[in-house]
């Protein structure tokens, strides 16, 4: 999982997510640069985890990496600076959550995903959608070498074939293969309320016929298990599209 040619990574809003990509990303031989809304002088501990290859800074800062991933709430996503995205791949982590982000009518009515809000708002960047599926645990635990038997993969969907390459690439050096399901239209196939949605890679011994409170403490507790390529093309076309938007009550 290392590169021959050091890239750099911009990550924007290092919390849970940000900071697992960010993990593997230097594990990878990447160098990443770091920035949350509170200022880098708040991510010091993370920086000085992490070594040499990171260092903090803004949001905007962050935007020079040779890729960008965004992993704000989806109630930020309209502080995610245009003008230094413009150009750049972003790698757009967000889901929606009604509770947290409030109602946005056009994704309870399914007439865009957040992937598309996104890119409405980026328009001078290439959106991908990624890393939004899988909780940042079980992101840590099931990065595999390249050709390792139980290498899982991740989906992707976005609407420029480069940038979608570019990520791909970018998934393969964090340990995971990748799985195109299209464009952002599509990718509300992997998002809240869908089979490939965070349970996927829970693994084996989920408990039958539980209370959500005992699913969840299970769930909380699995190491997680692969869930290679061809698993996600299958949920991924099996799928039916449901409610959109996550609850922190379920």
């Amino acid at each position: 999982m290392e590169n021959n040619v050091t890239q750099t990574l911009g990550i924007i809003g290092s919390g849970p997510v940000g900071s697992a990509v960010a993990r593997l990303a230097v594990s990878a031989g990447w160098n990443v640069i770091l920035s949350n809304s509170r200022g880098p002088e708040t991510l010091g501990d993370l920086v000085s985890e992490l070594g040499e290859r990171a260092q903090a800074a803004t949001p905007g800062e962050a935007a020079a990496g040779d890729l960008v991933v965004a992993a704000v709430p989806l109630i930020a996503y309209t502080r995610l600076p245009q003008a230094a995205l413009a150009g750049k791949v972003v790698i757009d982590t967000m889901n929606y959550a009604p509770d947290r982000d409030g109602r946005i009518a056009q994704l309870d009515a399914s007439e865009l995903t957040s992937s598309e809000l996104v890119q409405r708002h980026l328009s001078g960047a290439r959106v991908v959608k990624a890393f939004n599926n899988i909780t940042p645990k079980h992101l840590a635990a099931l990065a595999r070498p390249s050709g390792a038997a139980d290498r899982s993969a991740l989906p992707v969907a976005g609407d420029d074939a480069a940038a979608k390459e570019q990520t791909a690439a970018l998934l393969n050096d964090l340990g995971y293969d990748s799985v195109d399901l299209g464009g952002l239209a599509e990718s509300w196939r992997f998002s809240p309320n869908t089979p490939l949605y965070a349970l996927a890679y829970a693994g084996e011994g989920m408990p039958s016929g539980a209370s959500m409170q005992e699913l969840l403490a299970w769930f909380a507790q699995t190491p997680g298990g692969p869930v290679p390529a061809h698993q996600i093309k299958q949920l991924a076309d099996d799928t039916v599209r449901a409610s959109a938007g996550v609850s922190f009550d379920d």
